[in-house]
């Protein structure tokens, strides 16, 4: 459309800590930037706790997906790609679903992206892009990948990602959870069975934030590396969020170009 405003918001569930918000949800928004140089890129959050944490202690205000695409039809875009950098399609995806559906009458087009797991071929994807973040996979050592986990249905998703990673013949990797199945204690007798002696312990998250820095690695004794060392279990901790992986960043990027082409859920 000839003198069309387009842009591309990218809506992330946020973090509080600055450092790891540059290194994985800002460095993912410069990769999206640099990739569409002919869009404007914006940012919303979707956790309110999150959002009213920075606004309580940083005087620091970040946008919803509501207030960003109320600002943006009030700047005069016409055409708007919503990029979430969620890892399944869960609760806060839900939400930004929602949110945009609000809006779908305000733009000439409005397309919203998937998260890194959705469709079959997204899971092997997403497993290539693992790869380069692995440590070498010796006998009687093992990866423990934390997601963050849900009561929503989309919890599944960790099941297929454990199914298609056991096809994938990469070593003994397993995926726990937080907040949903399977726990870290349904996975330590798997290990012990394997007579697995070092793990090394991976957020399976966007940013290494709050869950990894005290449920995985934490010194407490119900941290995840100090339930696997009571059972003389050598922990390893790879402190790095998936947004600090270049290719999970090009991944997000393949997914924005989906909307773009007019394929956002990849059915083709």
């Amino acid at each position: 459309m000839s003198g069309s405003k387009k842009g591309i918001l990218v809506a992330s569930f946020g973090t509080s800590i600055m450092e790891t918000f540059k290194a994985c949800i800002e460095s993912t928004e410069n990769r999206i930037k640099e990739c569409f140089p002919e869009y404007e890129i914006r940012r919303a959050f979707t956790s309110g706790m999150i959002m009213k944490k920075l606004k309580e202690e940083m005087d620091l205000h970040i946008d919803n997906v509501e207030e960003a695409l109320e600002k943006m039809k009030n700047d005069g875009f016409t055409e708007v790609y919503v990029q979430p950098l969620h890892i399944m399609p869960g609760d806060e995806y839900d939400k930004v679903t929602r949110q945009v559906n609000k809006y779908i009458d305000s733009f000439d087009k409005l397309v919203l992206g998937r998260p890194i797991l959705y469709r079959k071929k997204d899971y092997k994807i997403a497993i290539d892009a693992l790869k380069i973040q692995l440590p070498e996979m010796r006998e009687n050592t093992a990866v423990v990948l934390m997601g963050h986990g849900s009561t929503h249905h989309a919890n599944s998703c960790y099941a297929q990602l454990q199914c298609m990673l056991n096809d994938a013949e990469l070593g003994t990797i397993y995926v726990a959870t937080v907040e949903g199945y399977p726990t870290l204690e349904s996975i330590i007798p798997k290990l012990k069975e394997e007579n697995i002696k070092e793990v090394t312990l991976m957020p399976y998250m966007l940013v290494a934030g709050d869950h990894a820095i005290n449920d995985m690695a934490g010194d407490e004794e119900d941290s995840w590396k100090s339930q696997l060392e009571e059972q003389d279990i050598k922990s390893h901790v790879y402190l790095h969020g998936l947004g600090e992986n270049k290719e999970y960043q090009d991944i997000y990027v393949q997914h924005v170009r989906d909307c773009i082409e007019g394929n956002p859920l990849m059915t083709e």
